[in-house]
Order: C-alpha cells, then structure tokens, then sequence
C-alpha cells in the first residue's frame, strides 16, 4: 500500500511540473517586418537588453520609442506591452497586446500574450453566439450574457 502511495505521488508531481512548464517566459520580440527601419531594430535591441536587466522603466521608453518610429510593427507593441505589464500598468499594456494581435494576426508568441492567453488559440476557436466565424479577436464590447 505505501508503495502504491509513493508512486501516486511521484507521478502526481511529474504531471504538475509538467503543466507549469508549458508556459514559456516572456521575452521581447525581434521586429520582423519588412517596413522595420534600422532605428526601429536599433530600439528594440536596446529595449530587450534593458528588458532582460530588469530595467523596465528604460526597457519602456525605448520600446515606446520603437513604437513611435515603427507604429504598424505588432512585435514593437508587444515588447511595449511587455514593459508596462512588467510595471503594473495592465490596462495599457492590453491595449497594446491587442494591438500587436491585430498588426500580426498569426503570431502564436503574441495571443500568448498575458492579456490574450485567456482567449487560447485563434485558429482552433469555435463558433458562437458573440463571436460568429471563429473571429481572431476577442470580443470586448460585446453584452456579458444572462445566466
């Protein structure tokens, strides 16, 4: 019966580290587009230096910065978006995940993002009543429904 117990735990505990390590870290994006001026990549690169220095304040400015000189760049709005959830600034950093979601429809990286991991992948949603066609975005205008 112990025995039985010891391997229930172990594999219980097997089972949980391997739920936890799904998740991958976040980490800044390289901008990959093809319209990304060098001062832009120049931006980022610093941006993700100070990001991994845990400089996030620096890390947000230059990332703002990015932002500005590359406004249609989904990854320089999710690095801005890093930042600012790295500082506690939730509300704006979404505003910026959704963003970088809409500039870069297909980037799994992204809808991982801590403001669109709640809604999973967009490729494999269903259709519903508030969302028809299975629509890439989530639906934040939309009545809450009536139980």
């Amino acid at each position: 019966m112990k025995q039985v117990v010891i391997l229930g735990m172990i594999i219980a505990l097997m089972g949980t580290t391997g739920c936890f390590s799904k998740r991958k870290p976040l980490v800044p994006l390289a901008l990959v587009d093809a319209d990304a001026k060098s001062q832009a990549v120049l931006l980022t690169e610093q941006g993700t230096q100070a990001y991994h220095a845990k400089q996030f304040e620096e890390a947000k400015k230059l990332f703002e910065q990015a932002v500005s000189v590359a406004p249609q760049s989904g990854q320089a709005h999710y690095n801005y978006g890093l930042a600012l959830n790295a500082l506690g600034k939730q509300d704006v950093a979404r505003q910026h995940f959704l963003e970088a979601a809409n500039l870069a429809p297909g980037d799994q990286v992204i809808w991982d993002s801590p403001a669109l991991a709640p809604y999973g992948d967009p490729e494999t949603r269903t259709r519903t009543k508030d969302r028809p066609y299975g629509t890439n975005r989530p639906n934040f205008g939309a009545p809450l429904p009536r139980y």
